[in-house]
């Protein structure tokens, strides 16, 4: 029978800091996205409860369970990185050997003037900020003059917002295609994100057009192993950006977390094998860095909710984990993600409930996934395919 290996990243749902954390500039070495968001807002999460995840860690309200439902753990990271690029190429078997570049006092005078010119528009911003926070602040200028509004955060990206009226939406998109091109080397950025708005000021927000302009994986991952060994592999969400469109034959939307699991159910109902790679992005996107525990609570109980109709769609030889790219604690003190281990959830008729203990690489995961759809063995990760059924 066809074999199908699922990857359910819930963007940002960290489980507790890793050691090295400060490492990496993290402000909050304490930071636990899961234990944070429980212990504010009284989380409850019966279904994930039920398949292991308080058996990963202490979790505030949750339980561990004697016979979990699932084989649980969680994973390390060693990229030199706590961002969604490095957290999912690492999972690929693509490890970082060095932090993609950021840019705290913004970008150079030098590489601004010459994006300004490939745009043919002058520019805002150019600083580290939130953005609803920075089109809140920048957002009535720019319509005024038609400049774009550019700013940085602590990860490895270049975003452009721009209001829907004042830049069409193709041609946001071909300006960071353009900056795509140019932000190379030193200056190659893990993603050239546009991040449209609409709205009057004073009532901004931004649309589920987002769109990420990837920096090109290193070959040879996860993805060109499954497609090499002859199976089908499907994005869902982000993943297709996050991996520059390599490797991947079908991609299925995903701009809000309710998309994401509805491409799901398409993607359990009618893929007949090979790998399934889905990013649910508003946990991140819209409650991590805006600092809203609540929200994100209530991101986490509609997963949990709409997980048990997932399951109930597997197959007899579906293996479906659930798992998360890096952090965002709510609950700490600034907006940008955390450097946390990430909970590992593996489910299936042929999966044993057994303890996995810590992982040591996100790539581990992708190792056990090449290995399951008969692909060649990736550079790093340890599989655990054995332990597991």
């Amino acid at each position: 029978m066809a074999k199908r290996f699922f990857i359910v990243v819930l963007d940002s749902v960290g489980i507790g800091a890793l050691p090295d954390a400060a490492n990496f500039g993290d402000g909050d070495v304490q930071a636990n996205t899961l234990a944070h968001v429980a212990q504010a807002t009284g989380l409850r999460l019966p279904v994930m409860e039920r398949l292991g995840l308080a058996n990963i860690a202490d979790l505030p309200g949750m339980k561990s369970r004697v016979c979990p439902q699932a084989a649980w753990g969680k994973m390390a990271s060693q990229a030199k990185g706590m961002d969604t690029t490095s957290g999912h190429w690492e999972m690929a078997g693509l490890i970082l050997d060095s932090p993609l570049p950021t840019f705290p006092q913004g970008f150079p005078t030098s590489l601004m003037e010459t994006l300004s010119a490939a745009w043919g528009r002058e520019v805002l911003g150019n600083c580290v900020a939130s953005g609803t926070e920075i089109i809140a602040r920048l957002g009535q200028a720019h319509m005024e003059s038609g400049k774009l509004i550019v700013y940085t955060s602590a990860d490895s990206v270049l975003q452009i917002a721009a209001h829907e009226e004042t830049v069409p939406l193709e041609e946001l998109y071909r300006d960071c295609q353009l900056a795509r091109d140019i932000l190379q080397g030193p200056y190659g950025v893990g993603r050239v994100i546009a991040r449209p708005f609409v709205g009057r000021p004073g009532a901004f927000v931004r649309t589920d057009n987002r769109r990420d302009f990837s920096l090109q994986p290193p070959a040879g991952g996860l993805l060109a192993k499954v497609r090499a060994a002859g199976k089908t592999v499907v994005s869902i969400g982000k993943i297709e950006d996050i991996f520059a469109g390599q490797d991947i034959d079908l991609a299925l939307p995903g701009h809000n977390n309710g998309q994401s699991v509805d491409s799901l159910k398409q993607a359990l109902r009618q893929v007949e094998e090979g790998l399934i790679f889905a990013n649910l992005v508003e946990f991140d996107s819209k409650y991590g860095h805006r600092n809203d525990p609540q929200g994100y609570a209530q991101a986490l109980a509609d997963f949990d909710q709409a997980l048990p109709a997932l399951l109930d769609l597997l197959r007899p030889e579906d293996i479906f984990a659930i798992t998360a790219d890096h952090g965002n604690d709510p609950c700490s003190p600034g907006t940008d993600h955390n450097r946390e281990y990430v909970p590992l959830l593996l489910c299936g008729p042929r999966v044993k409930p057994v303890h996995l203990g810590v992982r040591a690489t996100f790539a581990d995961l992708g190792q056990t996934a090449a290995a399951y759809l008969g692909g060649a063995a990736l550079r790093c990760g340890e599989s655990f395919l054995t332990e597991i059924l």
